[in-house]
């Protein structure tokens, strides 16, 4: 199958992606699909992470280190920004077209023979699994894509499963308590797994104790960033394991919650050599990392940014790092487009502190349509609300606006980040 085919075959099995609903979760095709492939997902090692926040950078981040430890690392994350090869990775390097074309064709040829009709997110899993099994990597890192038990992603046997945060998430799939949302999470603990867990909440660590017969668990105690400073684009750290405190480790991403991701990601390279790391993979690794789409700086006059939160407590997050790491001199312009909760998103991205509010559809079916972002944020008390019907008409409106020492943040999604990403790069052409 060449690249167009296998994006048409994509499409045609696109469900959840269109309509953001899950009639009967279930991991059976994906493992009869796996079955047919010759089970390529225990091919390797695997660290399996999970999370409501902060999956992608320590995804990224437990990458790098592994690299930098001299291992050929495939790594799989979801959604993508831009291209769809970027959801996966080789030592950080995207799969070609020609060879997605490939895996998607192997995973299309078996589906109808193990009669299964599988989802989009479901074959793009499978087609991973089976292109780490044929590069013959070492060792794979897989992000969840939703919660965890009826994940794609959890036909695997992980040897370290890591856990970044619970919030109130994908609540129309667990809920209504944070509890049953660590339950839903905690079913990627597997018997044998060691267990990495960000979360501090006591009553929610709880559930992953008794979760799935893991051998050992690491938990917020036993790691930490004990030193988190501003640095020139970054963050400097001095990080804590149970083994060892690593100084002076520079994390090329911006907001203090990075150092939490870099202290959880550490823990878990650590505990799966089960051994301390080298100080020069340390450095090394981390000084590796980049996160598109996760407070990124497009450009600096006017200070442009883009960010993927997707849920209030990213926005929450993403807001503190704004209003607190930077300072602009100019206005503040905020160009919004989301998938959910509009009313929750935009208080917690602190909309109303914007002297501009730029609105738009996320360029997906899921998007809350631009004028009901409008309505809320009027209701929230923004004072000058625009609203486009794309992100793109958004982000070139916001650069006409904006002057040299304004700065403009453009968040709410993942699908909008990206699609600013591709806008703004065309603009500073």
């Amino acid at each position: 199958m060449d690249y167009q085919a296998a994006l048409a075959y994509l499409d045609e099995h696109m469900s959840y992606q269109k309509t953001g609903r899950i009639d009967s979760p279930t991991i059976e095709p994906i493992t009869a699909i796996c079955g047919a492939l010759g089970d390529p997902q225990l091919s390797a090692p695997v660290i399996h992470v999970t999370g409501t926040n902060g999956k992608g950078s320590t995804v990224q981040m437990i990458s790098r280190l592994l690299a930098a430890h001299g291992l050929t690392v495939g790594t799989y994350t979801s959604p993508h920004l831009e291209h769809i090869t970027e959801r996966f990775k080789r030592n950080g390097e995207s799969i070609t077209e020609e060879e997605l074309g490939e895996q998607i064709g192997a995973v299309a040829e078996v589906a109808p023979l193990v009669g299964q009709n599988p989802g989009y997110f479901e074959i793009l899993t499978a087609a991973a699994f089976r292109w780490f099994a044929d590069i013959a990597v070492d060792v794979m890192v897989i992000e969840v894509g939703l919660l965890g038990r009826w994940d794609a992603t959890n036909v695997v046997q992980s040897q370290v499963a890591v856990v970044t945060n619970i919030g109130m998430d994908h609540n129309e799939f667990a809920g209504p308590s944070l509890r049953h949302v660590a339950e839903e999470k905690a079913g990627i603990v597997k018997p044998g797994s060691a267990v990495i867990i960000g979360e501090t909440d006591p009553e929610l660590i709880e559930i992953f104790e008794n979760a799935g017969g893991a051998t050992s668990l690491v938990v917020g105690d036993d790691f930490a960033a004990v030193s988190n400073a501003l640095a020139v684009n970054g963050r400097l750290l001095d990080l804590r394991t149970p083994t060892t405190i690593y100084s002076d480790v520079f994390v090329p991403l911006n907001g203090a919650h990075q150092g939490t991701n870099a202290a959880v990601a550490l823990a878990a390279v650590e505990t799966f050599f089960a051994a301390p790391l080298p100080d020069d993979v340390v450095h090394e690794g981390f000084g590796e990392v980049t996160m598109p789409g996760r407070f990124e700086i497009m450009g600096r006059q006017p200070l442009t940014i883009i960010d993927g939160a997707h849920n209030p407590q990213g926005a929450d997050t993403c807001a503190e790092v704004f209003f607190g790491d930077f300072h602009p001199e100019g206005r503040r312009i905020l160009v919004v487009g989301t998938l959910r909760e509009p009313a929750g998103m935009l208080a917690a991205l602190r909309a109303d502190e914007f002297d501009m509010v730029f609105v738009c559809t996320a360029p997906t079916p899921r998007g809350i349509p631009a004028v009901e972002l409008e309505r809320a944020a009027k209701e929230l008390g923004c004072d000058h609300v625009v609203a486009f019907e794309s992100v793109e008409a958004a982000c070139v409106r916001a650069m006409e606006y904006a002057d040299g020492d304004d700065a403009v943040l453009v968040t709410g999604s993942l699908y909008t980040a990206g699609a600013a990403r591709s806008t703004l790069s065309r603009l500073s052409d």
